[in-house]
């Protein structure tokens, strides 16, 4: 291990305590850079220097929050809210790669180069802040319980679609290189409104070569062309998933996508305040899932509940999601074209969802139970006949109203159709108008 921190005058921030903790620090971390891992007596040596490291880390975030504390600097509760991070979730997942690779010259060289990291872009934001001459970069992150929501969902869907393990090591990722890597960011927005979201995907080589690349059969440890573009459209799929569980952004469209460089990566980053900044350590490799999208802040996505708001914000809660009841519609077809054309059609007078196969519609209808089911007729491996009688068959679902969508309207084809008792057909050619009064009619009916 031959690197070197090097300290500079602008890592000071005019504070002597907490500019004196921060030498300590990097001399510490430099002496373990110093030492040869391969040695026996080196590596005991650095366990015992990384032990050193972190009381002397957790001992100076004590030290810098009763500064903070004493000058009544406003975002302490975020500059804490980092420390936790840290200490509660960075250095405990590192820890456990060091027990886990028997604190082997790789792991020992990761967890430096990951505390080195941390240290100086911390130090070079969060902590100069303090002195009020930068704005912390993590200002306008979610509140803690959505990102925990949103972390258990990544770890999920890192699970299903990449059989990955995984573990949060960080919820505000700076954005530092870790390996090699895949910088991939999407753009979503929608016509209503000139809202974006802005996507950064950060994947290490070693899971895309391990995970899609071994499903595809390649035996090359390197990403090739055949390679990228599988992992565009995985990227893209684990994405729309991810968005699938937030009604408020569910509609909204992929209308940009870039492979970008690091440096291009991190301009991106540093230029805009996330919302998210999530890095995971998985079996194979790092990953980081980062969002922009400063209106979740400026709309307001729900006020954090505590003894003191708790009443008032469930009341004001209940009456939005009286006053907002739509009756809900799911959508089964198997073209995205159809499901978002009849989304359209019908999404200002109905809470609609849409799925693409018989199994997902099956999956969904258990979820959350709709009022109505626009189920297509025509579907490959389990068509609407299948679906139906699935629903008929569980007692739970029997009285779940159902109208086919079909492309035919020959006699023999609607005779078909009828006779599986469905409450009735549309045919996808009509006009866009005649469906919404055929679907008008059809609640105004149920409500007479």
């Amino acid at each position: 291990m031959n690197e070197q921190l090097i300290w500079k005058d602008e890592f000071n921030i005019g504070i002597k305590i907490i500019d004196d903790e921060h030498q300590k620090l990097f001399q510490i971390i430099n002496k373990l850079f110093a030492l040869e891992g391969e040695d026996i007596k080196s590596r005991r040596a650095c366990q015992e220097g990384i032990k050193y490291f972190k009381s002397h880390a957790l001992k100076h975030f004590e030290d810098e929050e009763k500064y903070m504390e004493l000058i009544d600097y406003k975002e302490i509760e975020m500059h804490k809210r980092l420390h936790k991070n840290f200490r509660e979730s960075s250095l405990p997942a590192l820890e456990k790669e060091l027990r886990q690779e028997d604190y082997s010259p790789s792991a020992i060289e990761h967890f430096l180069a990951v505390c080195a990291g941390w240290l100086i872009g911390h130090t070079l934001t969060e902590d100069m802040a303090i002195t009020g001459e930068q704005i912390s970069k993590w200002v306008d992150l979610l509140p803690e319980e959505e990102l925990a929501a949103m972390e258990e969902l990544i770890l999920k869907l890192l699970k299903n679609m990449f059989q990955l393990k995984a573990q949060v090591i960080s919820t505000a990722y700076g954005g530092e290189k870790f390996g090699k890597g895949v910088y991939y960011r999407l753009v979503y927005s929608r016509e209503q409104d000139d809202k974006k979201w802005e996507i950064l995907l950060v994947f290490e080589d070693s899971i895309l070569i391990n995970t899609v690349g071994k499903l595809m059969g390649i035996k090359s440890d390197k990403l090739d062309i055949m390679l990228l573009n599988a992992v565009r459209y995985t990227a893209c799929q684990f994405v729309r998933r991810v968005m699938n569980h937030y009604p408020s952004i569910s509609s909204y469209d992929m209308t940009e996508e870039n492979l970008l460089t690091y440096e291009q990566f991190y301009e991106v980053f540093e230029r805009k305040h996330p919302q998210v900044s999530l890095l995971f350590s998985t079996d194979e490799g790092y990953f980081s899932y980062c969002v922009i999208a400063p209106h979740l802040l400026e709309n307001g996505i729900g006020t954090p509940l505590d003894a003191s708001n708790a009443m008032t914000e469930i009341e004001k809660y209940l009456m939005e999601k009286e006053k907002n009841t739509k009756p809900k519609i799911l959508i089964v077809d198997d073209s995205i074209t159809i499901q978002q054309r009849i989304k359209q059609l019908l999404s200002e007078d109905y809470d609609i969802s849409g799925v693409g196969s018989g199994v997902a519609a099956i999956r969904s209808i258990t979820l959350d139970r709709p009022d109505l089911v626009l189920l297509d007729y025509e579907m490959p491996v389990c068509d609407g006949s299948h679906v139906l009688e699935m629903l008929r068959s569980e007692k739970e679902f029997a009285d779940i109203p159902v109208i086919f969508l079909t492309s035919r309207g020959d006699t023999e084809s609607v005779k078909k159709v009828l006779s599986l008792k469905a409450d009735g057909y549309l045919l996808k050619h009509l006009n866009p108008m005649d469906i919404k009064k055929r679907i008008d009619d059809y609640f105004k009916a149920k409500k007479d």
